[in-house]
């Protein structure tokens, strides 16, 4: 890269427009003058030919500069640097068959450049503007305008464009009507913390910045409008990780007088539209399990199934086993549960122990392991396990010589989720999963609450609007962790992408649910009289889903982090290395809103 002083650059004030952008350049111009305008991406200087990389953000083409042709142009081109803004008008021209990169879709042809203007200069780049950069992620956060003009990120930028543009395009066709919802709102428990905002002229006030659309999209369905969807802009003050960010894009949908079936159905048509974007084809209809289901087998509610590793129930072969670890977990009301990984019986001791302090630092007392032999099933426990249990073993998880069996015992809930941890690090380590394969889920039928022992209270699995399955509802006051809600999730490769439910529509049912959460009938009346006089003002049923239209596009474009498929991102702490946000006020700024900081 070259590094020259701006004043001995002549920028041109007034330039020639494109008359074509990269990706439309091809054999067929052969012969034809065009006008390009881009970015220098690289110089090659062969002497008394000189070829730029002129990039724009659709592709590259190749112009070149002849010496022999033009000296003082050619001696123009050689003032250029990387990243500097030029406009080249010129003759297409084929390349030789050796000359041709079939790399770009310009790889057949080149511009032979007959006028060039220097548009904007750039300073020497703190990193290469390629795909392959050697930029931390850090650096590349500091200067994202650099960063977004890289192929793949622009790329992704096109790709989430094309999601948003099919998500309208659906919809609308579909009924729907794109209503926005209001940012300044109030704050309502919603499970994560809000972001507020205090008010100037309401002294003591907060607004509270949107965790979700939730209540004015059902308020729209009281108000008549039938068919709503927003892509709406959502704030969570949470701590991050490699798939969440403090502000996020949300494909928000709601529907009056709901078909669960029809509407589900409708939003896996929704997605066939959107993964088309990608030419990806994806079912036609959706595998259906109940969480329970997906709990029991996967150990997670929302399993990837690209691969098997699925958890057996070992209980009813260990119930009365002389292995006292065994039968006291089971007696005192807890499980044993097993996974199966072929062909791994020739662990390590170290690989075993990796995987017995990753389950252990997860909440389990530990992992037994047995490697199925040639004749034999090796274990550190198997002379307290009787022949016979040790064969319904083998049985029970149809293991093969060469297989190995990992085993937890303890209390249902942690064994399971330690078991499906586990089984997608074995998945990972093993490379079981398979690459360019979506598979898609639904998972229905989840508790309307769950039980908080930090708190010791009860609270709602997904929200306090989700609707309890009508053969349920009798038990919301007695038995009410044992309530199922008529709540759906969809996931792709083990990430929930959408979460959704139908919605409570009954002010007393509604009411009935905020009193078993805790709350008082002021508390009700301060945070939510609004929804519940509207849904005794002839609300019709309703339900709808909201999908993290980020989350979707890391999928669909094969993204590693969120990040890279938001055009501004923050980090892991919530900060943007770009413009400094967070950042400090001024003390007249504190004052107008009465706020005082306090430095302990």
């Amino acid at each position: 890269m070259q590094s020259r002083e701006a004043e001995n650059i002549n920028v041109e004030e007034e330039y020639k427009r494109r008359t074509h952008r990269c990706e439309e350049i091809g054999t067929g111009l052969t012969g034809e003058e065009i006008t390009v305008n881009g970015w220098v991406q690289r110089l090659r200087d062969h002497g008394s030919l000189l070829f730029i990389d002129l990039r724009d953000r659709s592709g590259v083409i190749q112009v070149v500069f002849d010496q022999s042709v033009d000296k003082e142009l050619f001696a123009k081109a050689e003032n250029l640097g990387s990243e500097d803004v030029i406009s080249v008008t010129g003759i297409i021209s084929s390349r030789p068959e050796e000359n041709i990169n079939p790399e770009i879709t310009t790889g057949k042809v080149e511009l032979e450049a007959d006028r060039l203007e220097l548009i904007s200069h750039s300073q020497t780049p703190p990193f290469e503007v390629e795909d392959k950069t050697r930029a931390t992620e850090r650096v590349r956060l500091e200067h994202r305008y650099l960063d977004l003009r890289r192929p793949r990120m622009l790329e992704i930028m096109k790709k989430k464009h094309q999601v948003m543009q099919a998500t309208r395009n659906f919809l609308s066709t579909s009924g729907y009507w794109e209503i926005e919802t209001p940012i300044l709102t109030k704050s309502t428990p919603e499970g994560a913390r809000d972001y507020l905002v205090p008010s100037r002229l309401h002294r003591g006030n907060f607004y509270a910045l949107p965790q979700s659309p939730q209540l004015f999209k059902q308020l729209l369905m009281a108000g008549g409008v039938e068919q709503y969807f927003q892509i709406a802009k959502c704030f969570r003050d949470e701590d991050l990780r490699a798939n969440r960010q403090p502000e996020f894009m949300q494909i928000d949908i709601e529907t009056s007088f709901i078909d669960v079936e029809s509407f589900m159905s409708e939003m896996e048509n929704l997605m066939g539209e959107i993964f088309a974007v990608a030419d990806i084809e994806i079912p036609e209809k959706f595998d259906v399990i109940s969480y329970q289901e997906a709990m029991e087998r996967y150990g997670s509610d929302s399993p990837d199934t690209r691969f098997d590793l699925e958890i057996e129930d070992l209980s009813d072969i260990f119930s009365d086993s002389d292995f006292n670890l065994f039968s006291d977990t089971i007696a005192e009301g807890g499980t044993v549960r097993g996974i199966k990984l072929a062909d791994g019986a020739d662990m390590s001791r170290s690989q075993i122990d990796k995987y017995e302090d990753f389950v252990k630092e997860l909440g389990a007392a530990g992992l037994i392991n047995f490697a199925v032999k040639e004749t034999e099933i090796a274990s550190p426990v198997a002379k307290f396990i009787s022949s016979e249990e040790l064969k319904s073993l083998k049985n029970k998880l149809s293991a093969e010589k060469g297989d190995m069996i990992f085993v937890i015992a303890g209390e249902i809930d942690l064994t399971l989720k330690c078991l499906g941890d586990l089984r997608l690090k074995l998945a990972e380590d093993y490379s079981l999963i398979p690459e360019n394969e979506y598979d898609f889920l639904w998972v229905v039928d989840f508790p309307l609450f769950g039980y908080n022992k930090k708190e010791d209270r009860i609270e709602s699995e997904h929200h306090p609007f989700a609707a309890p399955l009508p053969e349920d509802e009798e038990m919301i006051s007695e038995n009410p962790l044992d309530v199922r809600s008529q709540a759906y999730d969809m996931v792709i490769n083990g990430e929930e992408v959408g979460g959704g439910s139908v919605r409570i529509s009954d002010a007393d049912l509604q009411k009935e649910v905020f009193e078993l959460l805790g709350f008082s009938p002021e508390e009700v009346e301060e945070k939510f009289g609004f929804m519940i006089e509207a849904l005794e003002h002839g609300a019709p049923p309703h339900g709808g889903i909201a999908f993290g239209l980020d989350r979707i596009v890391m999928l669909l474009t094969g993204s590693d982090s969120i990040r890279d498929v938001i055009a501004f991102p923050k980090t892991q702490n919530a900060s943007s290395p770009l413009t400094g946000a967070p950042g400090e006020v001024t003390g007249k700024q504190l004052e107008e809103l009465n706020l005082k900081v306090d430095d302990k």
